[in-house]
């Protein structure tokens, strides 16, 4: 089971919803649960790297489904790199949440253009409000 268009669509437009709301710019990414995109948005004036940071951060938490903070947290408690997966596009960086739906993963979204924290603190709020 994927995402669908419209639930990625809404959770896109729920995240834009809530960064402008904190007076914030992001890129924010879906992806099903492959990690392949499906939605993405870049308000002006975001950093351009915000984009690329989204999309892995989604990539990432759909394909370990998890989120990305714990794959870093796992990695420092390990002493191992990211680079133990063979995949560049893998990040620990906070803000890739995935998403459920009937307890199954179906794809994850990313944020990108605030601190690590406040990135997967408002991809978490998107989908508690869309899901």
């Amino acid at each position: 089971m994927d995402i669908t268009f419209d639930l990625a669509r809404a959770l896109t437009e729920k995240a834009l919803g809530l960064a402008g709301e904190k007076q914030a710019n992001i890129a924010v990414a879906v992806v099903d649960a492959h990690g392949e995109l499906v939605s993405f948005a870049r308000m002006d004036g975001v950093a351009f790297h915000a984009a690329v940071l989204a999309q892995n951060k989604a990539y990432t938490s759909a394909r370990d489904r998890q989120p990305t903070a714990n794959l870093a947290a796992w990695a420092q408690e390990t002493g191992k790199d990211m680079g133990y997966w063979s995949d560049a596009r893998f990040t620990g960086i906070q803000g890739g949440v995935p998403i459920y739906l009937d307890d199954q993963v179906v794809g994850a979204l990313g944020i990108s253009g605030m601190s690590e924290q406040d990135d997967a603190t408002l991809a978490q709020t998107a989908i508690d409000a869309c899901v």
